[in-house]
């Protein structure tokens, strides 16, 4: 794990529109607090926290730990109060509204744990969506593609209603890997999904991060951590552990929930 910079630190604003090489992501000293009522909630409290290799992440943590929030921070859908976010350079909290748009079409893609398909489109319909958001030029092979790693090329003209939850997953999944971008944001992947639909997800995750992507999954379920390549333990807003797997990595085979 690489260090952190100081906060203060002045970089060269990058524009957002031109696309990144690099997957490095810097959080340095990030508070997030909200307004509820009367009451200031802290979400997230001086985390650091930074990632430059491909590999497969989990943010581990309880309902109100933080990690959803983390993870907002990271896909450019929220600013901290304080401290700074960082992709490949560009500090998302002096970025304008815009240039963070910009950043989420050609830097981040989300997985929902809701799927969040367009009912009215079909399933190679809903992962061209992906691409056309992400302005590829070669979106109809990006989408065949994206869809072939899934194993769902067969279901391409399926409605999500004609599909699976675990299918609809796999294409929510296609849809992200069609925008080409190379950080993958998960939510829960797996906490609607019955046991070996959810194995099969982490499954695809995981080759992702072994073709060269960052993917970032949220989750609860501690036996899923042991598949990743590290984990990163939140607990009332601050990472108390970050590091690999206790006990090495685990085989999808070993998993049981």
């Amino acid at each position: 794990m690489t260090q952190a910079r100081p906060v203060n630190a002045i970089e060269p604003e990058v524009d957002a529109s031109v696309g990144h090489a690099g997957t490095r992501i810097d959080l340095d000293d990030v508070t997030k607090q909200y307004q509820v009522g009367d009451v200031e909630v802290t979400a997230l409290e001086r985390v650091n926290l930074h990632v430059d290799e491909a590999a497969f992440v989990v943010i581990l943590g309880p309902s109100g730990s933080g990690k959803t929030t983390l993870l907002n921070m990271i896909g450019a859908l929220d600013t901290p109060t304080s401290g700074r976010v960082r992709l490949d350079g560009i500090d998302l909290g002096r970025a304008s509204p815009a240039k963070r748009a910009a950043i989420r079409r050609t830097t981040v893609s989300f997985i929902f744990q809701t799927f969040n398909l367009f009912p009215a489109l079909t399933a190679m319909e809903n992962v061209r969506f992906g691409a056309d958001v992400a302005e590829r030029a070669d979106a109809a092979e990006r989408s065949a593609e994206a869809l072939e790693q899934v194993g769902l090329s067969a279901r391409r003209n399926h409605f999500p209603h004609q599909l699976s939850g675990g299918e609809q997953q796999r294409v929510a999944i296609a849809r992200a890997l069609a925008s080409g971008n190379p950080i993958l944001l998960a939510d829960e992947p797996t906490g609607e999904l019955d046991f070996r639909t959810g194995v099969q997800i982490l499954q695809v995750l995981q080759e992702q991060a072994g073709r060269g992507m960052t993917v970032l999954a949220v989750t609860h379920n501690r036996e899923i951590s042991r598949v990743a390549d590290r984990v990163i333990e939140l607990s009332s807003g601050h990472i108390v552990a970050d590091g690999p797997p206790t006990g090495g990595r685990a085989r999808t085979a070993d998993l049981q929930w």
